[in-house]
């Protein structure tokens, strides 16, 4: 009995010791459903917050030449884009353009950049994206034909 008098007098301090009872309707109370990202609001634009500065009077010739900022490199991105899927796939190549893989890998490292098979053939596919289409075509003539379909086996 005195800790429903004391609930009584001090209704915070019942509730830090007790707890909440699960009624039917608590239990049956549905939950709110996450907002996507799609429909999230779009960041406002950036408002540049410099003041304006007014001409000085002293000649430019009298001014401290500043030398330029050096600028890094921007990061690689890493991450495939939100709306584009991973997908496996296999081919058949020559030996030669396997080997020519290798080396790239070497030259890559010595570089001190290490570079996977996909990302030397995905940098290829951004350096071809970027040709003419009558250096595209020079490229392409310069492959070996490849007969259709798997290659036998050998025993």
């Amino acid at each position: 009995m005195h800790a429903t008098r004391s609930a009584e007098k001090h209704p915070h301090a019942a509730t830090a010791r007790k707890k909440p009872a699960v009624t039917a309707k608590t239990a049956a109370a549905p939950k709110a459903k996450p907002v996507p990202p799609a429909a999230a609001p779009a960041p406002a634009p950036a408002i540049d917050k410099k003041p304006a500065v007014a001409a000085s009077p002293v000649s430019k010739a009298t001014k401290a030449v500043k030398p330029p900022k050096a600028t890094k490199p921007p990061k690689p991105v890493k991450l495939p884009k939100a709306g584009s899927a991973l997908v496996r796939d296999s081919f058949t190549m020559p030996e030669d353009d396997f080997k020519r893989i290798a080396t790239l890998k070497a030259r890559a490292l010595k570089a001190q950049r290490p570079a996977k098979k996909s990302e030397l053939l995905r940098a290829g596919l951004h350096v071809l994206e970027g040709l003419t289409a009558a250096a595209l075509v020079q490229v392409l003539n310069r492959l070996v034909t490849l007969k259709p379909g798997r290659p036998k086996k050998h025993h």
